[in-house]
């Protein structure tokens, strides 16, 4: 008998440590795996029986609970039941159609032999006894994937590029393959957990592309925040070394392939492809114009191939099960499946990877339960900073690149915030657009100064300074940057505003117009009040309010000075007669 107990970035967060050491005091055999995409149940155990099996598995185990499944071990009554993962939850990952999560919670990441024993390194092995570079082009072609960092730009064709492309300079050889982990979208965390649960899938993927595109060096480059993404592939990366799969002469072929980590410094513009090669080359990360495109000229002006955690992910599954079976799978536009990473008002935040094709509403009511607290669904911002606002509306839209594209937000790298009845959408606008402000690397005037002086409406509205004109002036600005940007970043920047106009501009009339938030989230556009007709005089708010904005006798109904209240809340979270609203 032993456990195993999920130690993604999440399970850590939420005590995984130290239900490991309770384990591990208790003389009981404990393994690790990484995040099987139910973050909100974390830390998540399962205890496995002699012959493998999966016998029970429990949820949210705090030391309490970890325990009492102690004692379950032991043959000891215990009240362990109570912490079974529930059918309902379940549900969560069999309405997944898992490939390139599919090690994800399941195998020791740490563990090389365990991947192997999942089939790992098998893919690679294929294509060295039976394919030649042509052939492994090919079935990418047939499979359909586009790549997973946003664009969904056909996979098969860069490598083609890149194949096809002879390195300057008279050395015909050098090539290089670039895996890009620099994940920076607010509530996107896909390719973390993919490197943090199955290091090998994203290394196995790249001595593919390695071997198509002739190149003989690859470097992946990661977020210096992910650190223990970074400890894993780094392990992942010397076990692979001294098992032969890495190196020179990988698998007794005449293969060779080398790869390292680059740690980058967390700005999101190294997100695109030529800034991320500047910064790989120890410069500022500025896009440049293109082309040349990087399969033509990319790092150390070596024709290179970019694709994201993702992508390489998928790669060892196609070429194993056939690029026609991974065809069927999706839509026409669309081939094959998509990592989503759930966040915002959502019941069950956390990973999901769906087939192309699913509508927004089977997402987010099917794989992710629904909204927190019961609450009205409202919009959900997709392909984050540089996406749009989908509104409850078009809740049956079709996950496709074309189909969400037609919405005015895209599919990015796969990160869903989710928004309820409570979520002001002129302030989410403001939200997004002061990221991407703070994230531009300054070399366009466009988006440099258009994005700061969007911001400065922005702020202005929500602070209740608003007036006639700014709705105009900001599509005004929104389509000058996108016309005058080099890069996506600035190109997409407005997304976010330009959704929110067009799907929720009433919200904006409201706050410049009359001067309300409808969320009633905006501090400057709202007030509190305490009902008379509810007030019992208890003197809670009047002791718990931090500026003795709050005046009243016992058992009188109270009074709030607008003049005083800093609008922090706390009155109305301690109030038990729901005297308290905002108005």
């Amino acid at each position: 008998m032993r456990v195993v107990i999920g130690k993604g970035t999440c399970g850590i967060a939420a005590g995984a440590e130290k239900a490991e050491t309770l384990f591990r005091q208790a003389n009981i055999d404990v393994t690790l795996t990484g995040c099987i995409g139910m973050c909100y149940l974390e830390p998540i155990v399962d205890v496995i029986d002699d012959n493998a099996n999966i016998k029970k598995t429990y949820v949210r185990v705090n030391a309490d609970a970890a325990d009492e499944i102690i004692k379950n071990i032991q043959g000891i009554s215990s009240e362990a039941g109570k912490y079974e993962i529930s059918p309902k939850d379940v549900e969560q990952v069999t309405q997944q159609k898992r490939i390139a999560l599919k090690n994800c919670g399941i195998i020791n990441p740490e563990k090389i032999d365990e991947y192997i024993a999942a089939g790992g390194y098998k893919a690679i092995r294929k294509c060295l006894d039976n394919y030649s570079f042509a052939d492994v082009i090919n079935e990418v072609k047939i499979s359909g994937i586009g790549g997973r960092g946003g664009a969904g730009f056909p996979t098969w064709f860069k490598w083609q590029a890149a194949r096809d492309t002879v390195s300057p300079n008279n050395d015909d050889s050098k090539k290089y393959v670039i895996c890009n982990a620099d994940e920076g979208d607010p509530g996107a965390f896909m390719d973390r957990a993919l490197i943090e649960g199955d290091p090998h899938a994203v290394i196995e993927g790249m001595l593919i592309a390695a071997y198509a595109i002739g190149a003989d060096d690859g470097i992946v480059y990661v977020r210096a925040e992910y650190p223990l993404a970074i400890a894993r592939l780094e392990k992942a990366i010397n076990d692979a070394y001294a098992k032969g799969f890495l190196g020179k002469n990988i698998l007794g072929k005449d293969f060779h392939f080398s790869l390292r980590i680059k740690a980058g410094a967390g700005a999101f513009v190294c997100g695109e492809e030529t800034a991320l090669i500047a910064s790989l080359e120890g410069e500022r990360g500025m896009p440049r114009l293109k082309p040349p495109f990087p399969a033509q000229k990319g790092f150390w002006q070596k024709p290179s191939n970019i694709n994201n955690v993702e992508t390489y992910a998928n790669i060892p599954w196609i070429i194993l099960n056939g690029g026609a079976e991974f065809a069927k799978i999706g839509t026409e536009n669309s081939k094959g499946t998509k990592v989503f990473a759930l966040t915002g008002k959502i019941a069950n935040g956390g990973l999901a990877e769906v087939p192309m094709g699913m509508t927004i509403k089977d997402i987010i009511y099917g794989v992710g339960g629904g909204i927190k607290n019961g609450n009205a669904f409202k919009a959900v911002q997709m392909g984050g900073p540089s996406g749009g606002c989908i509104p409850a509306e078009l809740i049956d839209t079709m996950i496709d690149y074309k189909t969400l594209a037609a919405t005015g937000a895209i599919m990015g790298s796969g990160g869903m915030v989710v928004m309820d009845e409570e979520t002001c959408m002129v302030d989410i606008a403001r939200f997004f657009l002061d990221f991407t402000r703070k994230e531009s690397c300054g070399k366009c005037t466009h988006c440099r100064i258009g994005t700061k002086r969007m911001l400065e409406i922005l702020e202005r509205i929500v602070a209740g300074n608003g007036h006639e004109g700014d709705i105009e002036l900001l599509s005004e600005l929104a389509l000058q940057i996108k016309e005058g940007s080099l890069c996506a970043l600035g190109q997409t920047a407005p997304n976010p505003v330009l959704t929110t106009l067009q799907y929720f501009r009433s919200e904006y009339i409201d706050h410049i117009a009359h001067k309300k938030c409808t969320a009633k989230q905006c501090k400057a556009l709202i007030q509190y009040i305490i009902d008379d007709n509810n007030c019992t005089g208890c003197t809670l708010c009047k002791r718990k309010c931090p500026v003795s904005a709050i005046d009243g006798e016992v058992k009188q109904p109270h009074m709030i000075d607008f003049a005083l209240c800093t609008k922090c809340g706390i009155c109305a979270s301690v109030c038990k007669f729901n005297a308290i609203y905002i108005e």
